[in-house]
């Protein structure tokens, strides 16, 4: 099976083919602008308690971190919704690794600023058998420094591609997370993290 690097490459790939010069160059652009606000340095650190969350899942149940933790090691995965094709390949990577990570006791949680709705047609389609967690408004993300506010240039790029935030996301805010991975250990303490501005870059 070819890694996830090897399948965002053919992503890239296709996309080149099939979306417009002008368009992957506005892509481009606010990747880069995104880099300038310096995300990465600004997110939660490795040592740092992480914050005690209780957000809703696919069922609009309660799933609250405190819990999650008692069971073992937890990973979180931010991802911006179910209309990026580099947050389903990374999604897929995961449920891919879930026996192993089962044996290891380690519980895997995604979360999005997207409704439930969305997050179970997500977990449908992907047969995923972790929780898809609903971070309303970008709340978490906020507090550990990850959201941002999508550009202005970019948003009717978006809508004419069909990705319409604040009917995913039940907010007039253009906000989104920008994809990262973090690893807690059983007290809460985020002992590894991957944290990237440029959403075509994903953790193995």
């Amino acid at each position: 099976m070819p890694t996830l690097t090897q399948q965002i490459a053919e992503l890239n790939e296709n996309l080149a083919q099939q979306v417009p010069t002008e368009v992957l160059t506005r892509f481009g652009q606010s990747i880069e602008d995104l880099k300038k606000l310096q995300l990465e340095q600004r997110a939660i650190a490795l040592g740092d308690p992480f914050p005690n969350f209780k957000l809703l899942n696919t069922e609009n149940q309660i799933v609250e971190l405190s819990e999650l933790v008692r069971k073992g090691p937890v990973i979180i995965s931010f991802f911006r919704g179910s209309w990026c094709p580099y947050c389903n390949l990374e999604l897929r990577s995961f449920q891919n690794k879930q026996s192993s990570l089962a044996q290891q006791k380690t519980t895997v949680v995604a979360i999005s600023p997207q409704l439930p709705a969305y997050n179970l047609e997500l977990k449908q389609t992907h047969q995923l058998d972790f929780e898809l967690l609903t971070d309303r408004d970008n709340l978490l993300a906020k507090q550990i420094g990850i959201a941002f506010q999508l550009q202005d240039y970019i948003i009717p790029i978006y809508e004419t591609l069909g990705i319409d935030l604040p009917t995913f996301n039940g907010t007039a805010q253009h906000e989104l997370p920008i994809p990262a991975v973090f690893l807690l250990n059983q007290e809460g303490i985020v002992t590894y993290k991957f944290v990237d501005s440029n959403y075509m870059k994903r953790d193995e």
